[in-house]
């Protein structure tokens, strides 16, 4: 959140009665499955649920939106119980990661739905629609019907109908997971503008760590039905604390035992960090601040571990290795780089990394 977004969002806050917002404790079990979630968000924030496929974040959005019962805890929403309030009685809006348009009635007809069944008279239900297709800058789509909208398109039609019914709480399945990835650029950044506007709590479920960064103020990252680490992004993606955030934000992570400037890791190697501390730590540092080598390089490199090569992807221009050995870990260089070192699955290198590329923190 920006600064000048935060402090206009603080000094509303500072207006709105005690109680404002979503006050959540998600309890749901299902067979084995145990779910145990505790939500708290003001007006205007964007909560992003991030995890692994059946860590349970689809299960929150269904019980947010009434179409799960609570095993336990409870669910307020400006200081309202919703327990056992109905899902179609409940002041929540939905974006469902299909759209889930009804494909007989025009866009302008898919948004004017909500207010319809909320009493509002045909004429003003079209009316209030067409502005919102017009702010969602769909003008001129209000008589297609979904099949001749794009996806982008499909997508800012269901956000509108979400929103035509003004609801407290905004709940986004997976917004952007049916698009192709230019479109998906695209829609994004229009996304991003639609939720800076929104007056009440938005709720997203994504497992793509962009997503989440670039939409919401707030991640909570869910693994096996319980929550392993949350807090701002900017904040998650420089301290992970489980391999799964490493992997998302793209950082090799190790916990250890820190003695002054070194830390040992389990399985006994050791890494030189510029930190001073003492006690369990996590320690981490991107894929490109390795360097690798085929022959033990000369010199006075601290951090200096032998690899051997177990696999080879390619990200755009760049070559990523996993290495095995004392400390495994991933390397990023250059496809050129990667030719002249000849790596190749089984062949050994030297792994080097400088004591001021690497992140120490509490654990």
């Amino acid at each position: 959140m920006t600064g000048t977004r935060k402090a206009v969002r603080d000094a509303v806050d500072a207006q709105r009665p005690a109680g404002a917002g979503l006050d959540a404790r998600l309890v749901v079990e299902r067979g084995a499955f145990r779910l145990d979630l505790r939500l708290a968000a003001a007006p205007g924030d964007v909560v992003a649920l991030l995890g692994p496929n059946g860590a349970g974040k689809s299960t929150a959005l269904r019980a947010l939106a009434g179409l799960l019962t609570l095993t336990d805890g409870h669910l307020r929403l400006d200081g309202v119980e919703l327990d056992r309030t109905p899902a179609h009685a409940r002041p929540v809006g939905v974006v469902f990661q299909d759209y889930l348009l009804f494909p007989h009635l025009s866009a302008v007809d898919n948004v004017a739905f909500g207010p319809r069944c909320h009493g509002v008279p045909k004429a003003e239900a079209r009316a209030q629609a067409a502005a919102w297709l017009e702010r969602m800058g769909l003008a001129g789509y209000g008589s297609a019907k979904p099949r001749r909208l794009s996806g982008g398109q499909a997508q800012r039609v269901a956000l509108a109908r979400a929103l035509a019914t003004h609801p407290r709480l905004l709940l986004l399945d997976e917004p952007l997971a049916a698009l192709d990835a230019r479109t998906r650029l695209e829609v994004r950044a229009q996304l991003r503008r639609h939720l800076a506007d929104f007056e009440a709590v938005a709720v997203l479920v994504t497992h793509d760590p962009l997503d989440a960064m670039v939409l919401a103020d707030h991640l909570v990252v869910i693994e096996d039905g319980g929550i392993v680490q949350e807090g701002a992004p900017a904040d998650i993606a420089r301290h992970p604390r489980t391999d799964y955030i490493a992997h998302l934000v793209g950082l090799n992570l190790y916990r250890g035992q820190a003695g002054g400037r070194t830390v040992r890791v389990e399985g006994g190697a050791g890494i030189a960090v510029t930190d001073k501390l003492t006690g369990p730590v996590f320690v981490a540092f991107p894929p490109s601040a390795v360097t690798l080598h085929r022959d033990r390089p000369d010199g006075s490199a601290v951090n200096l571990w032998p690899c051997e090569v177990a696999g080879l992807e390619t990200h755009g221009d760049r070559i990523r290795a996993d290495l095995t050995g004392e400390l495994p870990l991933a390397a990023d260089l250059a496809a050129v780089a990667a030719a002249e070192l000849d790596l190749r699955p089984g062949a050994t290198v030297w792994a080097a990394v400088a004591a001021e590329k690497t992140h120490a923190y509490h654990a």
